[in-house]
């Protein structure tokens, strides 16, 4: 393969080492919020209804 090149190697492993990172970071987060907001929607039904009487 040839002579060992430092920057090659380090880049490398800090792939490598990223990679694990980015694995930990989704394992740990993972559906971290399960509620979603829920959008108020009280107020849509008389905009509508305004709305079509404008048409």
């Amino acid at each position: 393969m040839g002579s060992f090149d430092l920057g090659v190697g380090l880049a490398f492993w800090l792939m490598c080492a990223s990679a694990l990172l980015c694995v930990a970071y989704g394992l740990i987060y993972w559906n971290k919020d399960k509620e979603e907001k829920a959008l108020d929607t009280s107020s849509w039904e008389s905009d509508e209804a305004k709305i079509n009487e404008e048409l």
